[in-house]
């Protein structure tokens, strides 16, 4: 291979960049070469062919299948292009599925589920020719100002990990390869300021930040790594090898293919100015380990191409890059791919991809607060109120197509179904009267619309009052990437609007639709409350008749907290992964307590956990096990979230006042029982030691099982002995649980 033919594998080409803002800095940084010219040596991969703007699938995939076929007939070494696109919460592109946001998938708790929700991603990616998705994120939430907490999944690396690394396998099982991002640190930003500097100490990574990709890597065997935006400690990762290389290769093992973030290699130009030009900015990002530069070649192409020939890089660095995409390109199969027959026909949202929507949306639901309106005993007049009452694209996330591109396109239709809420409502509760009242927006200060729904709330039985967020990016939308916040109270004046509607003296349900958790103590708790409150984090197409299943009772809600229900924005950063002295006590009067604490969540029946036993003692680097028994006390049947939290009461770090060690989702009809049983490595004990390293101390450990990581309805203790234990690759990191009926 020549240098042009090698460094053309090492980068992509944005056809159909435009005017659309889809990515940090498009505009600024779009690439002036002409298609015909970046081609001429090969291409490494094609940028968001389905993703950028609205295409028929079908004619867009005989496009594709055409040029690929030009690639293999017109370059010397006939390599077809790898094709990737956005994927977090379904195929990004016109006419696909949506399903809910990563953070639903942490209310969940089901990690089953998302595996099954990856594969048909990963199904309807590859009948379209596309080999990689960028999903999922596995960045651990710690601030809820920062905009991206929507595409997170969980406050707690463990319950990322689990989930993020079922999503792996689900997609990766139909021949696409996942792409773990943000890798690593990004969402320890400062302030919750997105690509802010990031302060975390070593112990922080290791323990917080690190675990979940881990995990991915080792158990899920992605294929496919993002660098993070961030610096840490004044360190670009993009251009730190001891993240990309050392720690991800040498020490983990991985060996799949490492690529940037879009214009992550310029900005360590543009925007660390750590190096001189793009040049210098393409060796600092080779040398740190990544292969591949996304979106265009606008540092590897040109600018690296000449410090090669100066001497300044040694190209057996690039031809280590080649290999890893060869090789990458040979396992999904396309060294031997022809490219003759481009699909006809597909369905991008059967009723496979909707029943999973569907069933993920429902355990989504989060009930906070009831004081027994619901579920709803057939109210003769309902009033649905709020900014997002009726509103589809409150349904869905910042990367859903639908906000993500269709907001650049007024009047191109959705391309699926998803019923609003309101229509939801009016189809569950036939026999209802149903008046839809706006009231305000998501954004800005017009108080025209209160007194109207003030007037509907009055008129009716009760009021359904859907509040929250708008996604967007970079200033479209309240939440997003690039949407982040200095508050945390609800977005513009619907606030107000909630409590002039509680003062009517009409029953209100409270639905919040969000990307993040808002500060809604207010509604909880006191003389304001709301007789009841649900939290649905973006919940997908099928939201809406999720929801309003929730509401008339058809589904018992199962939903539980994945992040700390805040009570301001001022006691953030906050995770329930704090120390003692990261908790209230009495030598500050300042309060982080959340407004409710994580793992958090009612049904409409009750459970009782009871008779927690652990193993008495085990050696470290050991596993044990713990036994719990979980009974449906109430009248209906429902799904209890088993959660068993550990506190190591004394270490030679500090170390959390709880952690949760596993979890699982128990369906148990009324007056049902079952006995469930966790088998847990002490590996998910684990921490960074005073020299440095991952280990398993030996000491007393505290265990409890309850509602939430805050209440310990019933304990256990067990003690760790022996030496220390030194964390390797041999060490088990998941819980196995069984249940028994």
């Amino acid at each position: 291979m020549t240098l042009e033919e090698k460094l053309a594998q090492l980068v992509g080409f944005w056809v159909d960049q435009g005017d659309e803002v889809v990515a940090p800095m498009a505009g600024e940084m779009a690439s002036s070469t002409a298609y015909a010219d970046a081609t001429v040596h090969g291409l490494g991969q094609l940028t968001r062919v389905y993703g950028t703007r609205p295409v028929d699938p079908i004619e867009r995939a005989a496009w594709l299948w055409e040029e690929q076929r030009r690639l293999i007939r017109e370059t010397r070494l006939g390599i077809p292009a790898l094709v990737h696109e956005e994927c977090l919460t379904g195929l990004a592109a016109w006419q696909a599925a949506t399903f809910p946001t990563p953070l639903a998938w942490g209310a969940a708790f089901d990690p089953e589920l998302v595996e099954e929700m990856g594969a048909l991603i990963g199904e309807s990616m590859r009948e379209l020719g596309i080999h990689q998705g960028l999903a999922p994120v596995l960045d651990v939430i710690r601030d809820p100002r920062w905009g991206r907490v929507d595409e997170c999944i969980a406050e707690d690396p463990y319950v990322v990990g689990v989930i993020g690394t079922a999503y792996v396998r689900g997609l990766q099982s139909t021949g696409v390869h996942a792409t773990l991002k943000h890798f690593v640190g990004y969402s320890g930003s400062q302030a919750g300021r997105n690509h802010a500097p990031v302060h975390a100490g070593p112990r922080e990574i290791a323990d917080v930040f690190l675990p979940p990709f881990e995990m991915a890597v080792r158990d899920g065997g992605v294929r496919s790594v993002m660098n993070s935006y961030a610096e840490i400690d004044g360190m670009p990762v993009a251009a730190t090898p001891a993240y990309l290389t050392d720690l991800l290769r040498e020490t983990w093992g991985f060996d799949g293919t490492v690529v940037s973030d879009y214009f992550a290699v310029a900005f360590l130009h543009t925007m660390h100015a750590v190096a001189r030009d793009r040049g210098e900015a393409a060796q600092l990002a080779l040398e740190a380990g990544i292969d591949v530069e996304l979106p265009t070649g606008d540092a590897y192409v040109g600018p690296l191409a000449e410090r090669v020939r100066a001497g300044q890089v040694d190209e057996a660095l690039i031809d280590r890059a080649v290999r890893r995409v060869l090789i990458q390109k040979e396992e999904l199969g396309l060294l031997d791919e022809t490219f003759e027959e481009p699909p006809t026909s597909i369905d991008l949202d059967s009723p496979a991809h909707r029943a999973v929507a569907r069933r993920l949306a429902e355990e989504s639901v989060v009930l906070l607060t009831n004081d027994g309106v619901l579920p709803l005993a057939s109210p003769r007049r309902v009033a649905v109120i709020g900014p997002n009452g009726d509103s589809s694209e409150a349904l869905m996330g910042c990367y859903s197509f639908a906000n993500h591109v269709l907001a650049h396109h007024p009047g191109v239709p959705m391309g699926f179904e998803i019923p609003t809420l309101a229509a939801s409502v009016i189809d569950a509760m036939p026999d209802a009267e149903v008046t839809v009242v706006r009231g305000c927006e998501a954004e800005g200060d017009d108080r025209s619309g209160f007194i109207e729904a003030e007037d509907a709330a009055r008129a009716a039985d009760v009021a359904i009052v859907a509040v929250g967020d708008r996604a967007g990016l970079f200033g479209r939308g309240t939440v997003g990437e690039g949407n982040d916040a200095d508050s945390l109270e609800l977005p513009g004046v619907q606030r107000e609007l909630v409590e002039r509607l509680v003062a009517t003296g009409t029953p209100v349900v409270l639905v919040v639709l969000s990307g993040r958790p808002y500060a809604i103590d207010w509604a909880l708790s006191g003389e304001g409350a709301v007789a009841a409150a649900l939290q649905t984090f973006f919940p997908g197409e099928e939201g809406g008749p999720a929801i309003a299943a929730v509401l008339s009772g058809e589904v018992s809600p199962s939903g539980h907290l994945p992040v700390s229900l805040p009570r301001s924005s001022g006691s953030q950063p906050y995770s329930y992964l704090h120390p003692i002295l990261g908790g209230p006590n009495e030598i500050t009067s300042a309060d982080s307590t959340p407004a409710l604490p994580f793992g958090h969540g009612l049904s409409y029946t009750t459970f009782e956990r009871a008779a927690l036993s652990a193993t008495a003692s085990v050696s470290a680097g050991d596993a044990f096990t713990a036994t719990v028994r979980v009974r449906n006390t109430g009248e209906r049947a429902g799904t209890d979230l088993v959660q068993l939290y550990a506190r190591d009461v004394h270490g030679s770090v500090t170390r959390p006042v709880a952690q949760l060690l596993g979890f699982a989702r128990v369906q148990l009809d009324a007056g049902a029982e079952a006995t469930v049983s966790f088998d847990v490595p002490t590996a998910r004990l684990a921490f960074t030691g005073r020299e440095g390293m991952r280990i398993v101390e030996p000491g007393e450990i505290e265990l409890w099982v309850g509602p939430s990581c805050a209440e310990r309805e019933t304990e256990a203790a067990m003690e760790i002995i022996g030496e220390v234990h030194r964390v390797t690759a041999s060490d088990r990191r998941i819980v196995e649980v069984s249940i028994e009926r």
